[in-house]
């Protein structure tokens, strides 16, 4: 195995062109998320997830050329947010429909999270899929959604995330 590679590092001379946001929107909602730097330079995530018109998620994510990421066995994120609840997503495959998804809930204080690729199981718009667990052989996205089935402003900040 190798040590660490680095797959973001927020900081204010980054741009944020490769992160986008996915709102409820695409299925009749309201919530609102946005991305940002703040002034120390860290990402935020942040918003409001609404249950109105059918919704209730945002999502972030960030699209980069496919990695192969076979030496590496897990994820590691430094964060700090406001305590509720997230999933952190990947996908391994440019068109792949489902995602491999690891529930973790954040803190007030900063902390660094491990996400072992073999703990992300597989979900296709909420749906659990009867296949292995994410395999950690190529990596082309990764996401942090918020939809915690209920009405709530969230924030979450991000330092980074690399592959361990």
């Amino acid at each position: 195995m190798s040590d660490v590679l680095m797959i973001y590092q927020f900081s204010k001379e980054r741009k944020l062109s490769n992160w986008h946001i996915v709102n409820d929107e695409v299925m009749g909602g309201v919530s609102m998320g946005l991305v940002q730097l703040n002034k120390e330079g860290k990402g935020v995530f942040s918003g409001h997830v609404s249950l109105e018109h059918n919704g209730g998620f945002c999502l972030v994510r960030y699209d980069m050329d496919r990695i192969d990421v076979s030496k590496f066995s897990s994820f590691e994120i430094r964060l700090k947010g406001d305590g509720k609840k997230y999933q952190f997503r990947c996908k391994s495959g440019e068109h792949q429909r489902h995602s491999y998804i690891y529930h973790f809930t954040s803190s007030k204080e900063w902390k660094t999270i491990t996400i072992p690729f073999s703990k992300m199981e597989p979900f296709f718009r909420g749906d659990a899929l009867k296949m292995p667990n994410y395999h950690g052989d190529f990596l082309t996205q990764i996401g942090i959604l918020i939809g915690n089935n209920k009405e709530e402003d969230f924030n979450l900040e991000l330092d980074y995330i690399q592959l361990k």
